[in-house]
């Protein structure tokens, strides 16, 4: 797998297995490609060469929002989600209106939206969803205080069933969701049974750098 417009490789010859039961931090340095790799997890985009087999239910990018179609209202792309992973549309759909407090906004045109709105709306699809996996790309709540605080409960009472892959440049963030770590460096990727383990590695390499 490579970076876009370079012959830099992103993956490079790697064999990896995950299991159900562990939550996984993946660290490396800016421009590693650990975002590129959690879309690869996720199927938004491709590899090169070689195979991806996905065993579960994997979400998107948690509070992603690049799906959401700027014409449609906010009810309307949840009902559209809702479809695409056959789930209850209107389940869903107050699962969500409740969730992301936008009042009559949840009606009008997503491109009418604030960014924080979108994000409200982002998370609150993200957590509709039952996945066996939840992907985090360094964020993990969003909005004022108070809508932070009801993000990570509800993001805590989800992973009682489901695993997590995480990106976060913070290792309290990394060692508070994650029991074992994969450093990205240079194209290979390591895994470590314990987060610790890949946090200490990840820190070796960027003194080396």
């Amino acid at each position: 797998m490579y970076a876009r417009g370079t012959r830099k490789p992103i993956l490079d010859g790697v064999s990896l297995v995950l299991k159900r039961g562990r939550s996984v931090g993946l660290l490396g340095r800016n421009g590693a490609g650990k975002s590129t790799l959690l879309r690869l997890f996720a199927g938004t985009i491709r590899l090169d060469a070689g195979r991806i087999v996905r065993e579960g239910n994997i979400s998107w990018p948690l509070g992603f929002q690049g799906s959401f179609q700027g014409n449609l209202t906010g009810e309307q792309n949840v009902r559209f989600v809702a479809r695409i992973y056959g789930v209850d549309s209107e389940k869903l759909i107050d699962y969500v209106a409740e969730f992301a407090e936008l009042g009559a906004f949840f009606r009008s045109p997503v491109a009418t939206y604030s960014s924080g709105m979108k994000a409200r709306l982002a998370f609150g699809l993200s957590m509709g969803v039952s996945f066996d996996y939840y992907l985090v790309d360094e964020i993990t709540a969003v909005g004022d205080a108070n809508f932070k605080k009801k993000c990570s409960e509800v993001f805590q009472t989800r992973l009682v069933d489901s695993d997590v892959v995480m990106v976060s440049h913070s290792t309290a963030t990394i060692r508070e969701y994650c029991d074992c770590g994969i450093v990205l460096e240079k194209g290979k990727l390591t895994y470590f049974d314990d987060v610790e383990d890949a946090i200490r590695a990840h820190d070796k390499n960027m003194k080396d750098s």
